[in-house]
């Protein structure tokens, strides 16, 4: 079994607001704190899988600024493979304004920088490493083609794909997304990909499995508050979340990601991966930041011990 995890996808500088409130249109408003820390979906699910152990590729675009030599060495010090993380001449990094209440829940703006330049060429440039992974994430802060082609050589080698489709939009083309093992979209980007309510768990259900009658081998719904919802043609599987108290949901979804990955990747066993995924993403929101707040192995067991006491 091929455990190495691919991650072809983002990294953004978070600039972190932590507000009392959001403020009105023409409103300006003192806020309580303000915090920079690494995050983009690809880089946090990255991250995530390899704070708890997975052996991890990524291939990525930073700027030619200060941010951007920066990422990389974050990279590397968790062990991350960067080989395939370069820098764009001339071309600012991606960075993400992030606006936290007191509840916990946020507010995010991405400007895309240097990731809007990983291209399918960088894929293939790639490839002799991407074939010695088992599994490969996706997500959509970078070109729509680079998905599409990344999806195709990876079914024509063999390799699985997991599609994280956010921040999601109605022009991601379905027919081109069919070969991917997973999609896991959270009930607002899985209400944009179909046009359908999502409010409610019966309605996720309800928009997953018409996707999954579309073609899809597994749609995997995160619900926030609620869990997670496995659609498959061969049935729907509900994991309930990991009751704590929010500090700040910020990469919430990413630390699900990661954490199935890692732990898809080493049994292939979904339901396992998903239980893993819910623990993993609860106690990331425990804590403030995106990156700063997944957990190492250690750290996860303890957690996951204090559940079962």
């Amino acid at each position: 079994m091929n455990t190495r995890i691919g991650v072809v996808g983002s990294n953004m500088v978070d600039l972190v607001t932590y507000t009392a409130r959001m403020p009105a249109a023409g409103e300006t408003l003192e806020a309580q704190s303000f915090a920079m820390g690494h995050g983009g979906k690809g880089a946090n699910q990255a991250v995530a899988a390899a704070k708890l152990g997975a052996d991890v590729l990524l291939v990525s675009r930073v700027g030619d600024d200060l941010f951007g030599g920066n990422t990389i060495r974050n990279f590397e010090a968790l062990g991350i493979d960067t080989r395939h993380v370069r820098a764009v001449p001339g071309t600012p990094s991606g960075v993400a304004p992030i606006f936290v209440d007191p509840s916990g829940e946020n507010r995010i703006l991405i400007v895309k920088g240097a990731n809007d330049h990983l291209l399918p060429a960088d894929v293939d440039a790639a490839a002799e490493d991407l074939r010695r992974c088992g599994l490969i994430l996706l997500q959509l802060e970078i070109p729509l083609e680079t998905i599409y082609h990344t999806i195709d050589w990876a079914a024509r080698e063999g390799i699985e794909v997991l599609l994280n489709p956010a921040p999601a939009t109605p022009g991601l083309a379905l027919d081109r997304i069919l070969p991917a093992t997973f999609l896991v979209p959270n009930q607002t980007e899985l209400a944009i990909l179909t046009g359908q309510p999502t409010g409610a768990r019966a309605e996720a259900e309800a928009a997953a499995r018409g996707l999954v009658e579309r073609g899809l081998k597994a749609v995997i719904v995160t619900l926030g508050g609620d869990g997670a919802l496995l659609v498959r043609r061969e049935g729907t599987v509900h994991v309930p979340a990991t009751p704590v108290t929010p500090l700040d949901t910020t990469g919430a979804g990413d630390a699900f990601i990661g954490a199935f990955a890692q732990a898809y990747a080493t049994s292939r066993d979904i339901e396992a991966a998903m239980r893993q995924g819910a623990r993993y993403a609860a106690d990331s929101i425990t804590r403030p930041g995106t990156q700063k707040a997944f957990a190492d192995a250690a750290g996860f067991a303890e957690f996951c011990r204090g559940l079962e006491a």
